[in-house]
């Protein structure tokens, strides 16, 4: 990022920055709008299976936001922020380990209030069901690929 075409932090950031620290319900409501649940199921000939199940929480930003990024990721303490396209930043969160214990809780701590709520319920069950190495049968791919088609889909409003 060249300094001199970054624009200027938006009014969310100059907030967030004035701030020492962010509070878990501006997090909360903040991934409501612009974060996301994944899996992805790839063929992987190398896995037991013949599949790799790769699950992510992510949330993208502007560059000129990317500040927000770090701020969640040292308020979740894991995960990266690296590029995403283009003029997008990503904070992401992959690790199973980091998810379970961290991604996790927060949001049943504090749930989430649209309809996201339900595409987090079925990342934890598919999280869960890796705990179990379900993951590493062909019936539990298809499991998780059924769970996984259900997701991100534009619901109605």
């Amino acid at each position: 990022m060249d300094d001199e075409t970054l624009e200027e932090p938006s009014e969310t950031l100059r907030s967030i920055s004035n701030s020492s620290r962010l509070e878990a319900q501006w997090v909360a409501g903040f991934v409501d709008g612009e974060g996301c649940f994944y899996v992805g199921v790839n063929a992987h000939p190398e896995m037991k299976a013949g599949y790799q199940v790769l699950p992510e929480f992510t949330v993208v930003q502007h560059e000129r936001d990317v500040q927000l990024l770090f701020a969640l990721k040292q308020f979740f303490g894991c995960g990266v922020v690296r590029q995403n396209h283009g003029d997008r930043m990503a904070y992401r969160v992959r690790g199973l380990e980091s998810l379970m214990e961290r991604i996790i809780p927060f949001f049943e701590k504090h749930p989430l209030k649209t309809k996201k709520y339900l595409d987090f319920l079925k990342f934890r069950k598919v999280l869960i069901m890796m705990q179990r190495n379900e993951h590493l049968t062909l019936d539990g791919i298809e499991k998780i690929r059924q769970i996984a088609s259900e997701m991100n889909r534009g619901r109605e409003r």
